[in-house]
């Protein structure tokens, strides 16, 4: 059963109705959408390209523009709005199992539905996924803890220095693709 923890409300449900088609046709995976208010509504979404998960601000410009013309059809909003369209960014929330395979071994912090041992939060370090279930080292704990997918509500990666040499490592493989790719 994969519960989806890319939206939080019934708007951003319709928005991303809208925008997966488009952003997959492109190349890209809607990683999370939110539709903040304020004097002028704003469209937040958060992409990354299917085939190595990282999102230029040239993907960003382009999936923008695509998005736009789609919503200017589909007009998905009522009143005016500001389009934001960026990658997940270094604490990238994680809103699909593949998620926490695809980033064991960094940290991250989950928010569940319900109490377990009398709290809704935990942070640890990702092990990957075993059937529906999330396993993670959680701090100050002895175990590896085995945590259903379908209770968490919020999970993202937190900022370590770990997570931030994967970064730098991701941007050098991009570069010397990008230097491959213009020299021939």
């Amino acid at each position: 059963m994969e519960i989806i923890l890319k939206t939080k409300t019934s708007m951003d449900e319709r928005i991303l109705a809208i925008a997966d088609p488009v952003a997959s046709d492109l190349g890209f995976s809607i990683v999370r959408i939110r539709v903040m208010g304020g004097k002028r509504s704003t469209v937040q979404i958060m992409a990354e390209r299917l085939s190595d998960g990282a999102m230029s601000v040239a993907n960003c410009a382009e999936l923008s523009r695509e998005l736009s013309s789609t919503f200017e059809v589909e007009d998905p909003i009522d009143e005016g709005y500001v389009l934001e369209v960026s990658s997940p960014g270094l604490d990238r929330p994680l809103t699909e199992i593949g998620h926490f395979e695809r980033y064991k071994g960094l940290l991250a912090r989950l928010e569940l539905d319900r109490l377990v041992e009398g709290r809704k939060r935990f942070r640890g370090i990702l092990v990957g996924v075993d059937g529906d279930n999330i396993a993670m080292d959680l701090d100050k704990e002895d175990e590896t803890a085995l945590i259903p997918f379908e209770w968490i509500v919020e999970a993202k990666l937190m900022i370590t220095d770990e997570l931030i040499k994967a970064g730098q490592q991701t941007k050098i493989k991009e570069q010397e693709t990008k230097d491959t790719t213009e020299k021939e």
